[in-house]
């Protein structure tokens, strides 16, 4: 008997999932058409809150592991910021992390490369796994913590509300150039 965990079967493709990536993809590559300086400053600016507040010190050391402490305002700007890296909500994000953990690299590892490979753990778990981004009451039984607050549980089933209002705003400060930068870079 082998010591390596057998997978499951792949699920159905994900088609809004895979779509958006897929628009998103393009957006980015058309944003190579639209160069303007402020836009790619902007973008820089927006990738290291979006990466460094919203998922490293917000969805992955603040909320799943919570190993520090900030005021409120502060841990749902942070909340705000990794919505906008379109890896879903908050009690999304967090619930899926801490299931990693109970099961890493084991059966139940949403994501690991060891049950499946490489591929599955970088992508093919978004566009074949479990579609869970609106789940809130599914994925709530991971993180009780942040289901108890009205505001996590909203940002949950709306995760996509901040990106658009990112988008019009950059839409009226820099027009396509800032758009196609912000958003999709």
């Amino acid at each position: 008997m082998s010591s390596k965990p057998t997978a499951v079967a792949p699920r159905k493709i994900n088609w809004i999932t895979t779509v958006f990536m897929g628009l998103f993809h393009i957006g980015a590559v058309a944003a190579l058409f639209f160069w303007d300086t402020k836009a790619v400053v902007t973008a820089a600016v927006l990738y290291w809150m979006t990466i460094c507040w919203g998922i490293g010190m917000g969805y992955h050391r603040l909320l799943t592991h919570r190993a520090y402490n900030v005021p409120k305002f502060v841990e749902y700007l942070f909340a705000v910021c990794g919505t906008l890296t379109l890896e879903g909500g908050p009690i999304f994000w967090v619930a899926t992390h801490r299931v990693h953990h109970q099961h890493s690299d084991m059966e139940g590892d949403p994501h690991s490369p060891v049950v499946k490979d490489g591929y599955w753990a970088h992508v093919g778990w978004i566009i074949f796994g479990q579609a869970n981004h609106n789940n809130t009451k599914r994925m709530s039984r991971y993180a009780p913590d942040l289901a108890k607050d009205s505001f996590y549980v909203w940002l949950n089933n709306y995760h996509w509300v901040p990106m658009v209002v990112l988008g019009l705003v950059l839409l009226a400060a820099g027009g396509l150039p800032f758009v196609l930068w912000g958003i999709f870079m």
